[in-house]
């Protein structure tokens, strides 16, 4: 309130008393109350401006200062309450009654709102902890709510064991067969696992005995383990099953519901591009399937302006209008059936438009709007996976008007992390923000912008309450109704930081309770930590909203914030001061993932996985990139970060291989590539195969069926490994297995059947990767022993060489040959896939189980079946073919016949298709095998030949080849006599014209100093002939040089005893063999001439010398783990007389130790210095020769020395150690020795120390230490010690924290304080000999200097007592010394005298001895005599 006198002055008078009376107001105590929970302040006072600044009316009148819009609102309000007041002074003691009552009203208000804001926090604090309570009483130990359970079944049948779990946290589940730990990896086709909500379910499939036993399950968790155990058994059939016919009730006759039909594969579209998928249906859509749903990441879609969903007759789709990054996903279209909802899902990759400035990098994504104020936002967003040419360094941050269309910028310096605090906007409107990523390049493409934000109160629905009363109706009540007494504001509360980051910190606070009706804004201050001068810290802005960034802090000091409130009626006190703040620390980026690794997927797609980083709390999900292997050019794979550690990634080329990395995505930015994977060729993985089809029955006793069927149409790419049979009779729905262990040909025999009984049956194939699907079931065979005469009918047709107008038919001979043996086959073709019209390929049976149909039309579907015939007639025709088309298809080629470079002949065949799995089968009439005697085949690459060795009439024939994983790849061709008599005389003209060489002119030289030069060509005839040209003249064998020639072998040498220089030229070996003749040219000067030379005389030297003792190994050097340099060499062929000397420049070592029965000689250098380096010697000698090594430890070969050296003793160092002193800590490492080449540097927290006045590095020969003096708090850290030997570093640590630091700390304190006594100690430093010698009657003067602090007291001493005789003693002291004199001494003064010195540091005393003797006597020979 004002404190106002009633007068009637002028107007200068008044602005004096005004300005007098606000300063009267701000030292009147404003009574408060305290809530319960809090202490009492004496610091609360009411003014409307406080005193400690200055008087409203002070700040008014300072006119040349700039002032905020706010000082002129409470410059008109003042002049307002002026006038207003001016005919109100007589009512003043009225008014201050009505206002102090009012006061201390709302003060009881407030009391009475803290204190029910007490009781609220107090119980929420209940409440959580009650939650805490009641959640770690959830918590349970793990159990079998449903145990497992004992099992009997028969053979073939599939079981299911079965139990249920619980547990919190969820326990692990493990299953055991027997006490072995049961690898589902190991039969993935038997074995099936399940785990939902509980129940953990193993499927076992065809049971067979080794599946019986017992099966445990066992579950743990950090609170316990449980297990239950269930037995199972498994009974063999003994019979044919027994069965009851079952009665059918006819299905009703629903309308057939719509499928799947075609459906959208993984799809690309580029950013800002249209996305549409599609599908659809096998029929139209029923009622109840109209309604289709479309879901992108599990989140479904529905229809807006951006996305269109149709659903049209049996085609579903949906279009996406400008795709954005944030659209990428998994897409899954969701169909609902009778039994099932069906779905398709497929991932829609979104690739990055092209750049706005060349190099520049990609956009943001997934910008997202937080705490919306009346004038502030929070931006988030996520970093691009393209950084463009040079990596993304920061981001612009834009705002757009919606009512304005205009996009402004909001940061003028790059933001470094991904989100960014927005200040300063209008209330009440709408806006859109938008992120730019910022490279070297320039500012890429802009973000997808958010949606509208309108910027508003967050907390105005609190300030309106709504009231229900009888009928209906309602009373809504506002604060502002409430609070319309409150005129000046109250402080706001509860300053605190919101958001701290590296560059600025978000101010929150709470807006004052009451509030009031008029509207609020703020001013910030602040201070810095400890200090008491404020600043305001929002100069020349408006802050209508509770949030308030500051970006002009000093990193690494503390600030303090308070703010006011402001209205109309005037400015509150200020708020109480937030805790201490600080910019934070910059946020790191992301470790990247690691054990990155591709897998094979499809022959388009790769699987890829990978380890996430250690600490992943805040990583956003992860970026992809791939490349072709070798080429470095690396493209994204996905534009929006992938939560999991695992993708398929599409997109790939078939047979190509690949490398891929992955980065790790937080705010902060993206993390360095991972490592790459290794190259994963592109191919298909492999899956179970498809049906076998065809069954046949090819022959039946009565008791026992043989069936067989063909092969399946796809092997899953892996071969088919073995066939599985079941059986049912007629009639019957349950299946029999019939074969435990899997059939590996395409035929099998069924036993234990009921004559009489029809049965039908099923087969299946399996692979690697598992069981595949049954094939259909078969028609019903009467089991009846069959007695016709004519044949049973063939069987395993298969086609091969399928061509435009040609294909090949294969089959296999029936089994049952009727009356007689089978004496050929007759073949029909049907054109059409079901047609029943059959045409007669041959009127006459032919012999072979193969056969090549010719003139078929190219395009035309046909299908071929076999009868067999006997003498009795024509049996059943085979099961018809497979529709085949006639068809050559692309890239198709034909066996080719031809003769190699070296004259064989061969058979060439290309595959267009080829994976690493895949061989090429030769056969020679489509059954036999190739002797491997007369022809090899070789494969390179997707190319395979078959070479003959010597080809002859026997192998004439029809030669076919096909692709073991396709046999539709497949060609043959007719070896006749004509080809082999052809290709002979092509191969003779490719063998004779020349005389093959086998080795080149090749230059030897022997152990003894011989040269050897020589070639080798093919092996030639008796009629060959040689002619050596030396340097353009013809050569013979001559003593010194012998020239040898071996036809049988093609072998040419030339022999020299003594290689010499008249033997330097070109050597040219002319042959000639019949047709074939050659030359070969040895060029033999220069540089490899010489080195032949001085090796040929090096070797006879060798020789000559091993004919003596001579050094088996030479002198070298090394560094044992001691750090001590051993020489040694080692010598060989010696005897008793042998002598073995060391010399170094030319002088003798003695040191040198040699052990005769082993010939080694060891010299020791227990220390190296510079006086070891040098030249070493060694010679052995005996009467039958002498030998020399000879080792040069000089310039690089000593510096290798000291590296060697240098590594050996950072080896041997000792893990840092600490010793406190006097000065402070001495961190130390200990050696076996050190020397200077190794060099060593100190860190602290990574970083280097170099050396000032507190920290002092030294070494000594045995230790390297480091010397910090005065040591600090600041001195906690890890420390390094690095020693660098010239290669490699080694690293030696100490974490002097903790414990460690603080004994450390104290034993410095305590020699510290040892050291200051010892130095401030009172002391005697000079001036006392031992003994003292005078003669009586003389005086004798003794003086003593003494040190300590402070001054110490002295006192002498005769006899170990004070001397306090004055008369015959004169004793003086001065600060740094004493003296006593003693008069006239006589023979009893002789004795010992001391002086004792002492101080609050310690004493010392220091004694001698006066000998006093009379005239005529010598002093004693030990003293001092004094004069």
């Amino acid at each position: 309130m004002e404190t106002r006198t009633v007068m009637r002055r002028e107007q200068e008078e008044q602005s004096s008393q005004m300005s007098h009376s606000m300063q009267l107001s701000s030292q009147i105590k404003k009574k408060t109350f305290t809530s319960r929970d809090e202490e009492a302040s004496y610091s609360d006072f009411y003014p409307i401006i406080p005193g400690d600044l200055m008087s409203a009316k002070e700040i008014l009148n300072m006119d040349n200062i700039p002032r905020h819009r706010t000082w002129e609102i409470l410059k008109d309000t003042l002049a307002a309450d002026e006038e207003y007041h001016r005919d109100k002074w007589t009512l003043f003691g009225n008014e201050l009654e009505k206002v102090e009552i009012d006061v201390i009203r709302n003060q009881h208000v407030l009391r009475t709102r803290v204190d029910t804001m007490t009781l609220r926090k107090q119980a929420e604090k209940k409440a959580s902890a009650h939650m805490k309570y009641l959640e770690r009483l959830s918590q349970k130990a793990p159990d079998f709510s449903i145990p497992l359970r004992a099992h009997t079944v028969w053979e073939g049948m599939t079981v299911k064991l079965s139990c249920t779990v619980q547990g919190c946290p969820p326990p692990k589940v493990t299953w055991y067969k027997d006490g072995q730990p049961l690898r589902i990896s190991d039969q993935p086709w038997n074995y099936s696992l399940q785990q939902r909500f509980g129940l953990n379910t193993l499927e076992i499939r065809r049971c067979s005995p080794d599946d019986a036993g017992e099966y445990k399950v066992v579950v743990k968790s950090p609170l316990g383990e449980a297990m239950t155990f269930g037995t199972l058994v498994v009974n063999s059939y003994q019979g044919a099953l027994a069965g009851s016919e079952h009665s059918q009730t006819p299905a009703l006759n629903l309308e057939p519901e719509a499928q799947f039909d075609t459906i959208f594969p993984p799809t690309w579209v580029k950013e800002g591009n249209d996305l549409t998928l599609q599908c659809t249906f096998t029929s139209a859509l029923l009622p109840f399937q109209q309604d289709v749903s479309w879901f992108r990441d599990g989140i479904q879609l529905h229809q807006a302006s951006t996305v269109d969903i149709k659903t049209v007759d049996n085609k579903a789709s949906i279009t996406l209008r400008a795709a954005h990054k944030e659209h990428e996903g998994v897409y899954t279209i969701r169909l609902r059936t009778r039994d099932e909802n069906k779905e398709h899902s497929a991932f829609v990759y979104v690739s990055d438009a092209s750049a706005v400035v060349l190099g520049g990098p990609a956009s943001p994504l997934a910008v997202q709007v937080s705490d919306v104020n009346r004038d502030y936002i929070f931006l988030t967003w996520q970093p691009p996976s393209a950084d463009g040419s040079t990596p993304v360094e920061g981001y612009y941050v834009e705002k757009c008007d919606v009512s304005k269309g205009a996009w402004v910028r909001c940061n003028v310096h790059m933001q470094k992390v991904c989100h960014y605090p927005v200040f300063g906007l209008k209330e009440g409107t709408l806006y859109q923000f938008r992120v730019r990523a910022v490279n070297k390049a320039g500012a890429g493409r802009p973000s997808k912008a958010t949606e509208p934000v309108l910027t508003t109160d967050p907390l105005e629905h609190t300030r309106t309450m709504v009231v229900k009363v009888d009928r209906g109706r309602t009373i809504t009540i506002t604060k502002d109704d409430l609070e319309g007494q409150v005129k000046a504001p109250f402080p706001p509360t509860n300053v605190h930081a919101c958001e701290v980051s590296d560059t600025y910190v978000v101010l929150s606070w709470t807006e004052p309770e009451p509030r009031g009706r008029e509207p609020l804004t703020f001013y910030v201050e602040r201070s810095l930590a400890g200090k008491s001068s404020w600043e305001l810290a929002s100069l020349d802005m408006t802050v209508n909203s509770p949030r308030f960034p500051v970006f002009d802090l000093v990193k690494g000091k503390q600030y303090c914030f308070r703010v006011r409130s402001i209205n109309k009626y005037g400015v509150s006190d200020p708020s109480e001061p937030s805790e201490p703040i600080s910019l934070g620390k910059p946020q790191a980026v992301p470790a990247p993932p690691h054990s990155v690794m591709a897998i094979i997927d499809t022959d388009t797609s790769a699987l890829l996985q990978w380890q996430e980083p250690k600490d992943k709390d805040n990583i956003l999900g992860y970026y992809l990139y791939y490349s072709e292997a070798g080429k470095q050019n690396w493209k994204t794979v996905n534009n929006k970060p992938i939560a999991n550690n695992r993708f398929t990634v599409h997109g790939l080329k078939t047979r190509e291989e690949y490398v891929f990395r992955v980065k790790s995505v937080s705010s902060a930015g993206n993390s360095n590539y991972s490592n790459e994977t290794k190259p994963i060729l592109v191919k298909s993985a492999i899956h179970v195969p498809s049906a076998p089809s065809a069954i046949a029955l090819l022959l039946c006793t009565g008791s026992e069926m043989v069936l067989g069927w063909r092969a399946p149409a796809r092997n899953g790419g892996d071969p088919v490994r073995g066939y599985y049979l079941d059986q049912r009779e007629k009639g019957m729905e349950t299946w029999r297995e019939v074969n435990v262990k899997p059939a590996k040909d395409r035929q099998s025999k069924v036993c234990n059947l009921t004559a009489g009984h029809f049965y039908q049956f099923r087969v299946f194939a399996a692979n690697l990767a598992g069981v595949g699907k049954p094939s259909e079931a078969s028609d019903a065979f009467l089991c009846e022993k069959w007695t016709m005469p004519e044949p049973g009918c063939p069987f395993d047709l298969e086609l091969r060489e399928v061509r435009n107008n040609s294909l090949v038919l294969l089959w296999a001979a029936p089994l049952y040959e009727g009356r007689g043996p089978v004496t050929g086959y007759l073949l029909e073709i049907s054109q059409g896939d079901e047609s029943d019209s059959w045409t007669a390929l041959n009127e006459k049976p032919i012999n072979d189980t193969h056969y090549k149909v010719s003139g078929l039309q190219a395009g035309q579907t046909y299908r071929l079946r076999v009868s067999a015939v006997n003498e009795a007639g024509v049996g059943c025709a085979s099961l018809p073919t497979e529709p085949v088309t006639a068809q050559t298809l692309p890239g198709t080629k034909n066996i080719e016949i031809g003769v190699d470079d070296d004259g064989f002949i061969f058979l060439g065949y290309e595959a267009a298709e080829i994976n690493d799995e895949s061989k090429f089968l030769w056969s020679k009439n489509y059954s036999e095998p190739i002797d491997s005697g007369r022809a090899q085949a070789e494969t390179k690459t997707n190319r395979s030949l078959l070479t003959f060795t010597d080809p002859s009439e026997e192998d004439l024939g029809l030669y076919t080849v096909e692709m073991s994983d396709n046999p539709n790849l497949s060609s043959s061709y007719d070896f006749t006599a004509e080809d082999l008599e052809r290709l002979k005389e092509l191969s003779w003209q490719v063998r004779n014209p020349l005389i093959a060489l086998k080795t080149s002119w090749q230059v030897e030289v022997s152990e003894k100093g011989d040269v050897r030069l020589w070639l080798q060509t093919e092996s030639l005839s008796n009629n060959a002939e040689l002619r050596l040209i030396f340097n353009d003249r013809e050569i013979s064998s001559t003593p010194r040089r012998k020239i040898n020639f071996d036809k049988a072998k093609g072998l040419v040498e030339i022999l020299f005893d003594q290689l010499s220089r008249e033997d330097e030229g070109s050597y040219t070996a002319q042959l000639r063999d019949g047709r074939a003749k050659n030359q070969f040219t040895l060029v033999f000067v220069d540089q490899k001439f010489r080195q032949t030379l001085a090796l040929a005389d090096a070797k006879r030297h060798d020789h000559k010398r091993k004919s003596g003792p001579y050094f088996q190994d030479f002198l070298s050097w090394s560094v044992n783990e001691d750090c001590e340099l051993i020489i040694k060499c080692k010598v060989t062929n010696t005897n008793k007389d042998t002598s073995l000397k060391w010399f170094k420049e030319g002088s003798v070592v003695t040191q040198a130790v040699y052990d005769q029965s082993s010939g080694v000689s060891t010299l020791t250098i227990t220390q190296v210095t510079k006086k070891e380096a040098g030249s070493y010697r060694v010679v052995v000698s005996d009467r039958r020769g002498e030998d020399f090594s000879t080792l040069q430890l000089l310039d690089d070969e000593y510096d290798k020395l000291l590296q060697q050296l240098s590594k050996q003793c950072a080896l041997s160092a000792s893990p840092l150690k600490i010793e406190s002193t006097a000065e402070g800590f001495k961190l130390y490492c200990s050696l076996k020795y050190y020397i200077s080449y190794m060099k060593t540097s100190w860190y602290f927290k990574e970083k280097r120390i170099d050396q000032e006045a507190r920290t002092k590095p030294g070494s000594s020969m045995q230790k390297v230490w480091i010397e910090i003096c005065n040591p600090t708090e600041n001195d906690k850290g890890k420390y390094t010690l690095e020693m660098f030997d010239g290669n490699e570093t080694h690293k030696r640590y100490l974490d002097l924290s903790g414990q460690v630091f603080a004994d450390a700390l104290l034993e410095y304190q305590r020699l510290k304080q040892a050291a200051i006594a010892e130095k401030n100690r009172a002391k005697v430093t000079k001036g006392l000999p031992d003994v003292v010698a005078i003669r009586e009657d003389k005086s004798l003067c003794l003086t003593c200097f003494i040190d300590g602090d402070p001054a110490p007291e002295v006192f002498w001493l005769r006899n170990d007592r004070e001397i306090v005789d004055q008369n015959q003693f004169t004793i003086t002291k001065e600060p740094k010394c004493s003296t006593i004199t003693i008069h006239n001494v006589n023979m009893e003064d002789s004795g010992k005298y001391s002086i004792f010195v002492r101080n609050k540091f310690g004493s010392e005393t220091v004694d001698v001895t006066i000998s006093v003797y009379r005239h005529g006597e010598k002093p004693p020979p030990n003293a001092v005599e004094m004069s």
